[in-house]
């Protein structure tokens, strides 16, 4: 029976909030958005980092990865992408080598058994502009407002705001405070 996005992606929720169940800064999103909505990572883990999951079941192509790698690649500090036998080898090529890779497998049972086939590493380069537009722009402003840049940029649109954080934080101060703002929105397609 071939393994299908419902099935892994309900696996990989049941193990996540085991593994986070006593960690109420943990936040688990489907479909996290980035670059402006130019791709959704399926599952995204936020707490000290933005691990995404990706999910290419046996059913799915391999098309759209290549474009997802290079979104992926700009913004997520690990990267776990979980598939199906078919696609392992390609899967091996196509994504960098610190992406992790996991294989899905429907036991006899008819559950999902996940294995891991490459241990993941941390993204050694995260694009500081691409980060940042997470930030919806009143938490932009905020933002610049704590670092006491906002002056000129208070009217501006949300890019400008994003281009002057760029210029003003330094990339560590960046991630942390995407991080604790995207935990702070309250109702926020939490699982």
């Amino acid at each position: 029976m071939k393994t299908r996005d419902i099935d892994i992606r309900m696996s990989l929720h049941s193990i996540l909030s085991e593994e986070f169940s006593d960690d109420p800064n943990t936040l688990i999103i489907d479909e996290l958005g980035l670059c402006q909505g130019d791709a959704r990572v399926d599952v995204a883990v936020i707490n000290g980092a933005i691990h995404g999951y990706e999910i290419k079941s046996e059913s799915d192509t391999l098309e759209r990865l290549p474009n997802q790698i290079d979104i992926y690649n700009k913004i997520l500090d690990n990267i776990t992408i979980i598939t199906g036998q078919c696609h392992i080898d390609r899967i091996l090529k196509m994504t960098p080598p610190w992406w992790g890779v996991q294989q899905a497998e429907m036991s006899d049972t008819k559950t999902i058994i996940l294995s891991t086939i490459r241990n993941g590493k941390q993204n050694p380069d995260i694009d500081p502009h691409s980060l940042v537009q997470l930030l919806w722009r009143d938490e932009a402003l905020e933002l610049l407002k704590v670092y006491g840049a906002e002056r000129g940029f208070i009217s501006k649109p949300r890019r400008d705001i994003w281009n002057r954080l760029v210029d003003c934080v330094p990339l560590e101060e960046l991630k942390f405070h995407v991080r604790n703002q995207l935990k702070k929105r309250k109702n926020w397609r939490s699982v």
